[in-house]
């Protein structure tokens, strides 16, 4: 009778554990965790048995490995030095890296300026500005990027100058335009400097400082200080006193055109084929490459951009606008300081989208040959290498942090900007 009692008392605690929510929930949300990852299992395994089965190594050995081909002038073949055919696959990788975060970066700040120059503009009850930047964004936004790359490259730039001609030029030569790209004043660092940068750095907190304070007083008094302008006066004076006071430990060297018949450091005579820049003797270069697809990277993204910020504008109540003008605000102080701080909270979220696209549409790169990470470590190296797992991982581990490290911020961001309750 006892054991009777038992089981019905057995039955009845599974039956109540089965019809349990909670319980039920635990037991799916397992079995897919062990389907999950018996899937990912029987891939690896099955990845592991085909490179086996075509005598293919794997890991990443061959990051040792030198590469024995020569890269585009680029932030990355300054930044990682090495001589041509001695970079290895790892050099390669990093030099890819930074020429893809360097026309993110650069192509996320100008795409935001202009982005929001457009949004206003698009606003604005001047007919010709309004008219301008409907144009800008219909157009822009409507045609494929690859076409606007190529557009950039092919109909823009390659209609430069040629390379013997010293072409656009500007602050007396200390930059040149031509075919061959734009060439620009290269910084040469020496001791030193590593102290100017502290001091910069010192400057910019105790900026910051003074900005706290100025808003902290503000909110107690009502009272505006111009922390900006004192905050950037504090970092300029510092930075160049020590600049100064540790003997100007960085110098810049500016491009130097050769005309034939010119005489080199050596004692010898330019030739009519060597005539042209040479980076060798100063200077820096942009290539083409690089401006065609940071042009287009832009432009296309500004257009979204636009698009954003009249969008969170308009959500602005019309009663801050008037308000503000009852205040004898100017239409200036108004955008500035009542309508964008309260537009932004609805313009962050979808400008993070358009940050990651900018990012990712970096890619592009390859079809006008730009060395960014797929265009030489997925595309040139990968072709060398072969090994197509681990190159392919390495290229989509690169895009993953970037994108994260870039939600991540945005995030934070917007947390700063959202209204908080009282």
């Amino acid at each position: 009778m006892a054991s009777q009692t038992e089981r019905d008392g057995d039955e009845g605690g599974l039956a109540a554990l089965i019809y349990d929510p909670k319980a039920r929930g635990l037991l799916f949300q397992v079995i897919l965790l062990l389907a999950v990852i018996g899937f990912f299992a029987w891939v690896l395994d099955n990845t592991i048995s085909n490179l086996a089965a075509q005598n293919k190594k794997s890991g990443f050995g061959f990051l040792g490995e030198t590469s024995g081909f020569q890269i585009l002038t680029t932030l990355g073949t300054y930044l990682i030095e090495s001589r041509p055919g001695e970079a290895t696959y790892f050099d390669i990788f990093w030099i890819g890296v930074i020429n893809t975060l360097a026309v993110a970066v650069i192509g996320i700040v100008l795409a935001t300026i202009l982005g929001f120059v457009i949004g206003i503009c698009r606003l604005s009850s001047n007919i010709i500005l309004r008219g301008f930047a409907t144009v800008y964004v219909e157009v822009l936004r409507n045609l494929p990027l690859l076409l606007q790359i190529l557009f950039f490259y092919i109909v823009v730039l390659r209609i430069l100058p040629d390379k013997r001609d010293p072409g656009y030029t500007a602050f007396d030569g200390a930059f040149g335009l031509n075919i061959e790209g734009l060439f620009a004043p290269y910084p040469s660092i020496s001791d030193g400097f590593g102290t100017v940068l502290l001091a910069f750095l010192g400057a910019c907190v105790l900026a910051w400082i003074v900005a706290w304070l100025a808003r902290k007083r503000q909110e107690a008094t009502g009272k505006q200080f111009p922390s900006f302008w004192v905050g950037l006066a504090l970092v300029v004076a510092i930075t160049m006193a020590v600049f100064y006071a540790v003997g100007q430990p960085m110098v810049w060297e500016f491009p130097r055109f050769l005309n034939a018949g010119d005489e080199l450091p050596d004692g010898r005579t330019v030739s009519r084929i060597r005539a042209g820049y040479d980076i060798t003797l100063g200077g820096m270069v942009i290539v083409p490459e690089f401006l065609a697809l940071l042009l287009a990277l832009s432009l296309y993204t500004a257009s979204f951009i636009a698009e954003i910020v009249r969008a969170g504008i308009l959500a602005v109540p019309g009663g801050q606008t008037e308000a503000s003008k009852a205040l004898g605000m100017s239409n200036g102080a108004t955008l500035r300081l009542v309508v964008i701080p309260q537009a932004l909270r609805v313009i962050i979220p979808p400008l993070t989208s358009q940050y990651l696209n900018l990012t990712k549409n970096s890619s592009l790169a390859v079809a006008i040959a730009y060395p960014d990470i797929v265009s030489i470590f997925a595309g040139t190296a990968l072709n060398q290498v072969g090994q197509e797992i681990e190159m392919i991982f390495m290229m989509m581990m690169v895009y993953l942090v970037i994108s994260l490290v870039t939600s991540a911020f945005m995030n934070w961001f917007n947390d700063r900007m959202r209204l908080v309750e009282r």
